[in-house]
């Protein structure tokens, strides 16, 4: 027992996966529930019921929300750390340890579905008398390698000295071979049982499902909760199961969940509280959060559905994230729109054709001639507030996204770019004819069908998308071609406020960090440096700099994409010179991206401590805009110089008086 209280227990939560699975975008995996609590608070019971005191839980992040939603436990010491800068695996270690420099070290993940035992972990490392024990799960059956990391570590005390005071550093890529150059020890031992680990939703289902399998056999310890006579079903006393329903274990269904008519459930499933499946629907291999609903005649298999989350009736989904999307607000919205559209159209109608004309007489005499105009105007703010009424959800997770997502907090300033590009133009733009083109109603309509297809398919870039096309659809609408075709551009430039689709980013990421880390140490290496590489770990000197995925260039990328667009609206220029300018763009970014990469490299090597980092580290990236935006001037001045016409100097001209 002594030893137990003589440890420190590192929780690694991480932070939120932006981009890649729309619910870990929401939620930390750390707070995924695994039947009836979630992932982190089953391991904090696990380690209270095996008398550890100490607890330390490292994110990025998402401390203060993580902080509300976890229950404390009275016999253990919580504590929790916000890791500002990246500092990597062995950095949160080197954080969370602090003075303790006698405990013993044991790191978790946060995402763990059946947690293994302690005094096994310990005896294991004891056992091999290294400083620093690498636990794995044991070989899957397919021996597939992904299966067997579980990346939990017991470290001993000396194993801090081998970690850098700042900076970046991961224990698999730089806290291992360290230990090793050092002449330590470093072993490796295996789980009787696979723990269950998880990172997004294939291995979290899969996690579940070896769950269900190992203890098929056992009662689930759920309060209200009894096994069926099948011992592979576990009822809660309030769940509401139809006869002509069919389950097929393992399966759990908790609290008030309602399972109707000839719907078929298959496992390994768990059916959260309050969750309703309806008729002849299939659920296969999945996991459905408290408060989702799964509509009539709908295929679910191998998916996860979010807490309050809705699949739509006669819908097949197939290894998907299902995130909570606010549908019932957004057909609401729609309905609303629709009805206001046919009950108060007709009324408003009819009410300014009534008052207009003694509306108009009161009008001082300057005013009367843009009688016309004025009702242009009405009815423009008409379709404005109809089209904010309708899309009103949409826009506000927009603004949520701009808010939350480094790679597209530019986004936030195109619409307001975009009317001052207007305003700009506005008097070229009076002088285009104003005719409503009926083309824009078949348009508006297919943009309405990009949006349902989003919407029914849980597309979230496709219900975006259909934003701009509504804009667009609506000018061409009300105002016509000439205004149209005047206004094109701008259309366009639009576009650039929407983040990119989650696979066209996960397909970008990864090769643009290897290549940011890659032109970086290129860099480094001729300016003289002595770098060395360990995958995306730079290491020069004595620092230790690590190109985390957001320093990947796609920021800058997508922040100097609205910054060309807006300078190439504004100038003046042919054609071909602005087009140049567009497609020099991403060189440009990724140029300055490795710029502020070597520049942030080359100070860590000078500054020291963490506060100084971060500040160098901010500047770096603000400092970047102001380069990009001067390489582009002196861009545009070069064109002028290499396209100007030499100018042919004039002939002398000589004026002879005639004799006659």
């Amino acid at each position: 027992m002594n030893k137990i209280e003589n440890i420190k227990v590192i929780i690694l939560a991480g932070s939120r996966d932006f981009g890649r699975c729309p619910i870990a975008s929401r939620l930390s995996t750390a707070l995924w529930p695994v039947i009836d609590k979630t992932a982190i608070e089953r391991l904090l019971l696990h380690l209270s019921n095996h008398g550890v005191k100490h607890v330390v839980i490292c994110s990025n992040g998402d401390t203060s929300f993580l902080r509300q939603s976890i229950e404390t436990h009275d016999h253990i010491e919580l504590k929790f750390l916000d890791e500002q800068l990246p500092l990597g695996t062995a950095g949160c270690i080197r954080q969370a340890a602090n003075a303790d420099n006698d405990a013993l070290l044991l790191i978790f993940p946060a995402g763990m579905v059946s947690p293994p035992e302690i005094d096994a972990l310990i005896a294991a490392h004891e056992n091999g008398k290294s400083d620093l024990t690498v636990v794995f799960n044991p070989t899957s059956k397919d021996g597939n390698p992904d299966a067997e990391v579980a990346e939990i570590y017991v470290c001993e005390p000396a194993v801090l000295e081998y970690i850098p005071k700042a900076g970046y550093c991961d224990i698999k890529e730089s806290l291992i071979p360290a230990i090793i150059r050092a002449g330590g020890t470093v072993q490796a031992a295996t789980l009787p049982k696979p723990v269950g680990n998880f990172q997004d939703r294939a291995g979290y289902l899969a996690a579940t499902a070896d769950y269900l399998t190992s203890v098929k056999n056992n009662q689930i310890n759920l309060s209200g909760c009894k096994q069926h006579s099948s011992k592979d079903v576990w009822l809660a006393n309030s769940a509401k199961v139809v006869p002509s329903a069919r389950i097929f274990g393992p399966v759990v269904v908790m609290d008030n969940a309602s399972i109707s008519e000839q719907a078929i459930i298959f496992g390994p499933t768990v059916v959260g509280r309050n969750v309703t499946i309806g008729k002849n629907t299939l659920v296969e291999n999945s996991v459905l959060w408290e408060g989702s609903n799964v509509g009539r005649n709908c295929e679910v298999r191998n998916c996860v559905v979010d807490h309050q989350a809705t699949v739509p009736a006669y819908r097949v989904v197939l290894e998907q994230a299902i995130p909570y999307k606010p549908m019932s607000m957004l057909k609401s919205s729609i309905s609303r729109a629709i009805k206001f559209s046919s009950n108060k159209v007709e009324k408003l109608q009819s009410f300014v054709q009534q008052h207009f004309d003694k509306i108009n007489e009161k009008m001082p005499n300057w005013l009367r001639p843009y009688k016309g105009n004025i009702v242009r105007w009405l009815a423009g703010s008409i379709v404005l507030i109809a089209f904010l009424w309708s899309y009103w959800s949409g826009i506000v997770d927009l603004w949520s996204l701009w808010q939350r997502s480094d790679e597209y907090s530019s986004g936030l300033l195109v619409p307001f770019l975009a009317v001052y590009i207007l305003w700009s133009r506005r008097h070229a733009i009076a002088k285009c004819r104003i005719r409503p083109c009926l083309w824009g109603l078949l348009a508006f309509l297919s943009a309405q069908g990009v949006r349902l297809f989003g919407l029914f398919f849980m597309y979230s870039s496709a219900e975006r998308l259909s934003i701009a096309l509504s804009i667009a659809a609506l000018v061409l609408l009300l105002f016509g071609w000439q205004f149209f075709r005047k206004v094109s551009t701008i259309l366009l430039f639009l576009f650039l406020m929407l983040p990119w689709p989650n696979r066209v980013q996960a397909a970008v990421a990864i090769p643009l960090q290897r290549w940011a880390t890659s032109s970086a140490v290129f860099c480094l290496e001729m300016i003289g440096y002595e770098v060395v590489r360990e995958g995306n770990v730079i290491h020069m000197g004595g620092a230790t700099v690590a190109v985390a995925e957001a320093c990947n260039g796609l920021r800058m990328v997508t922040a100097f994409f609205v910054i060309t667009g807006l300078v190439v609206l504004l100038v003046e220029r042919a054609w071909w010179e602005k087009l140049t300018v567009l497609v020099s763009s991403l060189p440009i970014a990724l140029l300055c991206n490795t710029i502020r990469l070597a520049i942030t490299a080359i100070a860590f090597t000078v500054l020291s401590g963490e506060h100084w980092e971060k500040i160098f580290h901010d500047f770096g990236g603000y400092a970047m805009m102001p380069l990009s935006l001067a390489i582009v001037v002196f861009e545009l001045w070069l064109l002028t110089k290499l396209t100007m016409v030499p100018q042919e100097r004039p002939q002398k001209i000589i004026v002879r008086k005639s004799e006659n």
